[in-house]
């Protein structure tokens, strides 16, 4: 019998950009990223503890979207078994050659079904050397700690429509072998709102939860791991100090137990968590933990500012109406 294939972890997102100059100053000048690369009308950037070719792409468009999730798999023969298996369960999947991406190796393109966000899922990347004015002499950093010191991509929340997070979860679980962590439900047993789940010992690499609006494919936030909740809170100076818009934050989750700073990139709305702390899950048992309906606000906002409980999505800005190659 052929061993599941199975996803190692969150290799990138792809964000497009209205005005991707900005975009460029606040992730690459603000949060310290690394421009790796250039290639049309892509740049790649990568946080300074991130070895491999990037962690995230910006897309000069005229849009503001999700392009795409991208998941790297333990493996370089999972992804032909991926490509199989979604196929015997009716999902369109495209394949883009090496080279497509630049510095990624073969990959397959595909909508989650009920979710409808754009996933990609890759096992070549090329991990290059950063340039030595900014290499640094630790083997295990690629790059010096620069602007807030972002070091590397730590999740995604996906929203969709209140009926498809069940659905989706379940594909998540079932298809792509992600563990749920922790949950919300609607009270009296009533359908999935909210999940939490990963691949990694993390809480969550993709959160997805029902929005407000009960749209498809809508991404909520992209987060970005900080060392430290002094980080957090000198992310939240300097980041007021330039003018970019603060949405919430910071403080802190009941679920996953991080800090939280909620901001939006300045050209394209996008918006990104400045994540910081949390826990780890070991255990091969885990129970999920399964939030009830009078302490869900605990869950959301531990401490801090509370999270809007009457509109908790906050409000979504991009969708994954993109092709898919």
């Amino acid at each position: 019998m052929t061993d599941r294939p199975e996803i190692a972890h969150l290799g990138s997102t792809t964000l497009s950009t209205a005005d991707i100059d900005k975009s460029l100053w606040f992730f690459r000048d603000l949060l310290g990223m690394e421009e790796v690369a250039r290639d049309g009308d892509s740049v790649y950037l990568r946080a300074f503890q991130e070895l491999e070719h990037h962690s995230l792409i910006l897309k000069d468009s005229n849009v503001n979207q999700l392009e795409s999730v991208s998941w790297r798999t333990k493996r370089p023969e999972d992804v032909e078994q991926f490509a199989r298996q979604l196929h015997d369960s009716g999902i369109e999947t495209v394949e883009a050659p090496a080279g497509t991406k630049k510095g990624q190796g073969d990959s397959i393109r595909f909508f989650t079904p009920h979710g409808g966000h754009p996933f990609e899922l890759y096992y070549d990347i090329d991990k290059p050397q950063a340039p030595e004015a900014i290499r640094s002499k630790l083997p295990s950093n690629s790059s010096t700690r620069r602007g807030l010191g972002v070091r590397r991509i730590d999740h995604v929340n996906l929203h969709t429509a209140a009926d498809a997070v069940g659905p989706t979860e379940a594909f998540l679980r079932d298809g792509l072998g992600f563990k749920r962590r922790e949950s919300f439900s609607a009270p009296g047993g009533g359908p999935l709102v909210a999940t939490w789940t990963s691949v990694t010992p993390q809480v969550h690499d993709v959160a997805v939860v029902a929005n407000p609006g009960n749209a498809v494919g809508q991404l909520h936030h992209v987060a970005f791991n900080v060392e430290s909740y002094s980080d957090s809170l000198t992310a939240a100076d300097v980041l007021r100090d330039h003018d970019v818009q603060i949405d919430l934050g910071p403080g802190k989750h009941g679920i996953g137990q991080a800090m939280f700073l909620y901001v939006r990139d300045p050209g394209s709305g996008h918006r990104i968590e400045i994540y910081a702390g949390g826990y780890l899950i070991f255990a091969p048992d885990w129970e999920p933990i399964n939030w009830k309906a009078e302490n869900f606000a605990d869950g959301l906002t531990w401490y801090g500012e509370p999270f809007p409980l009457a509109n908790h999505a906050m409000s979504e800005t991009t969708s994954s109406t993109s092709k898919l190659i």
